[in-house]
């Protein structure tokens, strides 16, 4: 289970796992010490998990309520590889950490990936990015380049009942690239998009806050960007260990 926290109090974990730590049914996932479960239509994550290289524990409880589940579930790829659903592109997040000892709630989402290979086997790189809009609103776009070079857009805006319907792809709006020198890029209406701030900033992956301009109005955004080639290079896959530690169970 990855958990990452910003701001002042910095926190950073991902502790690989083998099969004898995974136990799953319809409800519930547990990865080791921490889980996921869902009650009555909320999904409570336990954290209990410790940072790499320096060994701090994070734990506590997320509550995640989503406004409405969409029920979609969208391929990535030609092939139908990797899968993609944005089961809840508006919810209440409540965050209940005791160590560190933080409170925080606000707007979230929630979505899962799955695929029947490696991501790098299939993919180049992604661009995603989710914003909120008025009248409870969400626009969300994925920007895909498969390993032949090929792109795949998926634009979308749900309502507030869950209810999907696509968009006609933005403009490509280029953004700075990351200290690490990542590339990256967003769609935006004609008066665009800026970096607000820079979350987590990798050789391979960059998370940021963006101000972005969609369907007529401004909003702020969370944005990811991922880059497969630098993340297969075998620097960055022995750097790897030093920051994702490989559990024995």
């Amino acid at each position: 289970m990855n958990v990452s926290l910003y701001g002042r109090t910095r926190r950073w974990a991902m502790t690989e796992r083998g099969p004898g730590s995974l136990q799953r049914d319809a409800q519930h996932l547990a990865i080791g010490p921490s889980s996921l479960r869902w009650h009555d239509g909320v999904l409570d994550i336990e954290i209990r998990e410790r940072c790499c290289p320096l060994p701090r524990g994070v734990r506590g409880r997320v509550r995640i309520r989503p406004q409405a589940l969409t029920g979609q579930r969208i391929p990535l790829d030609a092939a139908g590889l990797h899968r993609w659903s944005p089961m809840a592109p508006r919810a209440t997040v409540e965050v209940a950490l005791d160590q560190p000892e933080l409170r925080w709630t606000g707007d979230g989402y929630l979505d899962s990936n799955d695929g029947d290979g490696p991501l790098e086997a299939s993919f180049r790189r992604w661009d995603w990015c989710r914003a909120p809009l008025s009248q409870d609103r969400t626009a969300i776009l994925y920007d895909v380049t498969d390993r032949r070079g090929d792109a795949r857009e998926v634009a979308l805006q749900v309502d507030r009942a869950g209810r999907t319907t696509a968009l006609e792809a933005a403009a490509k709006v280029r953004l700075p690239r990351t200290r690490w020198r990542l590339p990256r890029h967003t769609r935006a209406d004609a008066t665009g998009a800026h970096v607000v701030r820079t979350l987590q900033d990798s050789p391979f992956y960059a998370r940021s806050v963006l101000h972005t301009n969609l369907l007529g109005e401004p909003a702020e955004a969370m944005h990811e960007s991922l880059d497969l080639d630098r993340f297969a290079a075998p620097l960055t896959q022995a750097m790897l260990p030093f920051r994702i530690p490989r559990a024995l169970s």
